[in-house]
């Protein structure tokens, strides 16, 4: 096993590219200001999420990286249907082929970050490379993920969670609105308010969800062993105190993967693209002016 190579930043404190506070544990990003090349960004959204998830994101990406941020199959606009990883990375190179781009930078959260793996190693010469945010990964699966994928409890479980949590979360995110007396803002009780936003398509969602989590079970370890083949520049975000991806699934991956640096985020949870998006930003922004 090689070192990994580990940086750390912190949301919420001085986030200007470049300007991380330096201190016990954590590593100055330096700023990059001589890139002029272009280069196209995908974003994929977790689970479950959507585009909007990116929101923070790319309001603070610079212009020389477009960045595209759409639906996965099986949420919100998108027309196709719920996929797995491997089919999920088939739909992200049809859009690459539908839009005309040779050659992008990935991004992916959580469960996107699954997906972005598996472009990486199903079609290695069309991305650039790979930013992965609490990504799904060696040692990431719960019991919990093995009962919502098994054959009589994962469609009840599924069917209850998205008819009861987004209730459950509008509800919540109501009574916070009413008290504070102002609308929450995107980086505010990120949890209730993703499952909250789901609401209007609980019952596309719930199918969506269940077969994400088979998939999960059934082509993670194939992903994992493909691991060592993607030479593809990878940088990993993640914080150690998420408690939905746990950071040592970060670890492993930057062990696995041949080219592959960590950055921690502390402070922000498992959703790093909307509790830490001025970190995120500025990393994407570093690391794919190196990579």
């Amino acid at each position: 096993m090689r070192p990994a190579a580990v940086t750390e930043a912190q949301p919420g404190r001085d986030t200007a590219c470049g300007r991380y506070p330096a201190g016990a544990g954590r590593t100055v990003i330096p700023p990059f200001h001589g890139a002029s090349r272009s280069h196209d960004l995908v974003l994929l959204h977790g689970q479950p999420g959507s585009a909007a998830d990116w929101q923070l994101v790319t309001g603070q990406l610079p212009g020389t990286l477009r960045a595209i941020a759409a639906d996965r199959p099986g949420y919100g606009a998108s027309p196709l249907p719920a996929a797995g990883l491997a089919e999920g990375a088939r739909a992200v190179l049809a859009g690459l082929d539908a839009r005309g781009i040779e050659r992008a930078v990935l991004v992916g959260h959580s469960y996107g970050g699954g997906v972005a793996l598996s472009v990486a190693s199903l079609a290695p010469h069309r991305v650039e490379a790979v930013v992965l945010l609490a990504s799904v990964g060696p040692g990431c699966v719960t019991c919990w993920d093995r009962l919502l994928a098994a054959a009589v409890t994962g469609p009840v479980c599924a069917l209850v969670a998205w008819r009861l949590t987004p209730w459950m979360a509008r509800a919540r995110l109501a009574r916070i609105t009413r008290r504070r007396g102002r609308p929450l803002d995107p980086d505010e009780h990120v949890n209730w308010q993703v499952w909250g936003q789901a609401s209007g398509e609980r019952g596309r969602l719930w199918r969506t969800f269940l077969t994400e989590q088979r998939a999960l079970l059934g082509e993670l370890d194939g992903l994992v062993s493909a691991l060592p083949s993607i030479r593809i520049p990878v940088l990993v975000l993640a914080d150690p105190d998420d408690a939905v991806v746990p950071v040592d699934t970060a670890r492993r991956l930057v062990q696995a993967l041949p080219d592959a640096r960590l950055q921690l985020v502390t402070g922000a949870g498992h959703h790093l693209p909307r509790r830490a998006a001025a970190v995120v930003a500025c990393a994407i922004e570093a690391f794919v002016a190196t990579a």
